[in-house]
């Protein structure tokens, strides 16, 4: 009778150890399979990378994000001076982040359509008067013509797309206009400022300032984007800085990059 109890005792036990030994090969296979699922189906562990979508436009955009068998959708725009139309602005996530394949980059573009503005009326004003007046109405001061005249840096015609434009037509914001300003004869003559470590509108501002023209504006390859160019720096202009009288309405060129260059060649 002890004997049958001790083997049955036995038996049961095995019985346990047997069903504790499956369940735990069970638990070990169902992890296994679930994982190899989620690699096939969610592509676990498998990134790609963001590529950088600004300033192209949607379609560009769309091809780009394709190759990299991502999707992108326009979900916003705001207007941007100075940018093409239509033309990428930001994007989310931002490039270089890393995300599963399929992922959709949101996009926010520039305006297809520019907001409206009011010419205004700038003959008689000093070339720094109607300079003031456009940047409040959101134009931008582009080439300045002298002639002869009694007043220097009197404007005496304002052009838009070198045709002159009456005072109160409408033109899209940024527009840039020119100016016809007046130079005496015994009142002609400027200097060429310092640029260098200056960034790409402040430069700008400085060359009109001094009654000068930007003859040509060239970024290095590392700037890539409207906002790049925002906050590139002078690192080169020719002709050079000098205190060498000049005269009103001469040329400069500006060379710009993301990175400062102590050099100022010519």
């Amino acid at each position: 009778m002890k004997e049958n109890q001790e083997t049955n005792s036995g038996s049961v036990f095995k019985w346990i150890l047997r069903n504790i030994v499956l369940a735990i090969v069970f638990v070990v296979a169902l992890v296994v399979v679930i994982n190899l699922l989620l690699g096939m189906f969610t592509n676990h562990g498998e990134t790609i990378t963001v590529p950088d979508l600004t300033s192209m436009s949607v379609s560009e955009a769309s091809r780009e994000a394709g190759s990299h068998k991502l999707r992108v959708e326009v979900t916003d725009s705001i207007y941007v001076r100075r940018m093409a139309k239509g033309a990428v602005y930001s994007q989310n996530p931002k490039a270089g982040s890393q995300v599963k394949k399929g992922r959709r980059i949101l996009l926010t573009i520039n305006a297809l359509h520019s907001k409206k503005v009011t010419m205004p009326n700038l003959v008689g004003y000093s070339m720094r008067q109607a300079k003031a007046e456009l940047n409040s109405r959101g134009l931008t001061l582009g080439k300045l013509t002298y002639v002869s005249d009694i007043a220097t840096n009197n404007v005496l015609r304002q052009v838009y797309n070198n045709r002159e434009i009456k005072p109160g037509k409408q033109i899209e914001s940024g527009a840039v206009i020119d100016l016809v300003v007046g130079l005496n004869p015994t009142d002609n003559q400027t200097y060429i400022p310092d640029l260098k470590g200056m960034k790409y509108l402040r430069a700008v501002d400085a060359i009109h300032d001094n009654s000068l023209n930007v003859r040509k504006v060239s970024f290095d390859s590392n700037v890539r984007t409207y906002a790049d160019s925002l906050n590139a720096v002078v690192y080169r202009q020719s002709p050079t800085a000098s205190n060498a009288p000049i005269l009103m309405g001469s040329e400069v060129s500006i060379y710009l990059s993301l990175e400062k260059d102590e050099s100022n060649e010519q």
